[in-house]
């Protein structure tokens, strides 16, 4: 099993016995999860999570001692896949209204946002969906104070901190956007993300991306001297807002009216592994949904890390430096939102 994310410093020495203990941890979870002959127990998952919890302590206690409370290095990439698999089995064992189960669905709600704001265009439903989400989690940390780790609940509080700085960064961007035109916003929305799914499938459906193109025509097509209109004759404000995304999705389908599905060979790799692990899923959550376990679902969580993490500053780069041309680099990011496991 590899680590998440990269590494990004060197090992203090005295961290060593930390991380000796955490990866053993770290097999012990792995092999239960492996391990479909029997049930979970929450026995064997409150064990290895108190085993956890002392491992954070002792870690923090070095890293104070030596001022480095926001040390990033191996000990806690191995403890982030300890916490994600612990999580994921509290919501196995049905305790999913306890701390621990949020540490992945802070994960989940963390990279939809991201690729929300990588792909800058989203609706206000989005955006409240993912507060509401955040506000459950919040009760849930209230209610685990006094029967869960301290040191937990602060690591839970700032990945839910910084994912509701994050949902502020993108609410914040749709302040202009009227009541009057926010029904046309979501429906651009609708038909940009149509059209993005259209372009992921096997066989390319270029009649169905060319009515998306017609609806998009029909909407131009209502506006009055480039503007926007209320059903009173004025012009409501936000119009820089609708307006711009009505220009995307123009503008995209034209490009994916030219490629007819077409992925620039050098990225079809990494295009065919999202597939892959879409359609896995897919066929999990219709088949195999009543056997199948939330543990089961780390592995996909962790290809994704993989295939995130290979980007240059949010782009992919072929072997050579080159980044993708604007398709490849739509249509990558595009998919990972439907691969998001929770």
């Amino acid at each position: 099993m590899t680590d998440s994310p990269a590494v990004q410093a060197l090992l203090d020495p005295k961290e060593q016995p930390i991380l000796d203990r955490v990866l053993a941890i770290r097999d012990k979870l792995s092999l239960l999860k492996q391990d479909k002959s029997t049930y979970i127990k929450s026995h064997d998952v409150l064990k290895h999570y108190d085993h956890l919890i002392e491992q954070v302590h002792l870690l923090n206690i070095v890293r104070e001692e030596q001022d480095k409370s926001l040390e990033q290095n191996r000990v806690d990439n191995v403890l982030d896949d300890c916490f994600q698999l612990v999580s994921l089995f509290f919501l196995t064992i049905g305790r999913n209204n306890e701390a621990p189960a949020v540490y992945s669905m802070t994960s989940t709600i963390k990279r939809l946002l991201d690729h929300l704001k990588e792909a800058a265009f989203y609706s206000p439903k989005d955006l409240e969906s993912a507060s509401q989400a955040l506000d459950s989690m919040q009760e849930t940390l209230k209610r685990g104070k006094d029967s869960h780790s301290p040191h937990l609940l602060t690591l839970l509080g700032n990945r839910l901190g910084t994912c509701r700085n994050l949902l502020a960064e993108l609410k914040l961007s749709l302040t202009d956007l009227s009541p009057e035109l926010t029904p046309t916003y979501e429906r651009l929305v609708s038909i940009l993300r149509s059209i993005s799914a259209a372009n992921t499938r096997q066989k390319f459906p270029a009649s169905e991306v060319q009515r998306f193109q017609d609806q998009l025509r029909e909407i131009q097509a209502t506006m009055i001297n480039g503007k926007f209109l209320a059903e009173d004759s004025t012009t409501p404000a936000g119009q820089h807002v609708a307006t711009e995304l009505l220009n995307r999705c123009l503008a995209w389908s034209d490009i994916v009216l030219s490629r007819e599905g077409r992925i620039d060979e050098r990225f079809k790799a990494t295009y065919d592994k999202l597939c892959d692990i879409r359609n896995q899923l897919e066929k999990l959550s219709i088949t195999q949904a009543w056997s199948l376990r939330e543990t089961d679902l780390y592995t996909y969580q962790r290809q994704l890390d993989r295939i995130d993490e290979s980007r240059v500053n949010g782009n992919f780069e072929d072997s050579l430096g080159q980044r993708a041309d604007l398709h490849a680099q739509r249509v990558g990011p595009a998919m990972v939102p439907c691969c998001v496991v929770d």
